[in-house]
């Protein structure tokens, strides 16, 4: 269980210091906590093997990984978005 843990701030720690433009630290740190670790590794499978991010921009390669977050948690049927009261 704790290792699990350690995995998901790694990998949260990786999400924000590539991918976030100013804007995805709530959706980062509300995704890699919803999603199971398999899930999570699927997705840093998807952009590891997409080739064409190194060309994009920061723009673009946070709202690459936020589509390919989306994707997973659509099909989990999981929202990734804080409730605000």
């Amino acid at each position: 269980m704790m290792k699990g843990f350690k995995r998901k701030i790694e990998i949260l720690n990786y999400l924000l210091a590539n991918y976030n433009n100013g804007r995805r630290k709530t959706f980062f740190c509300i995704a890699v906590n919803l999603l199971d670790l398999p899930d999570i590794r699927e997705i840093l499978r998807q952009i590891g093997e997409n080739n064409e991010l190194s060309e994009a921009t920061e723009k673009e390669r946070g709202l690459y990984v936020v589509k390919v977050f989306q994707d997973i948690a659509d099909k989990r049927d999981i929202k990734l978005k804080l409730r605000k009261k």
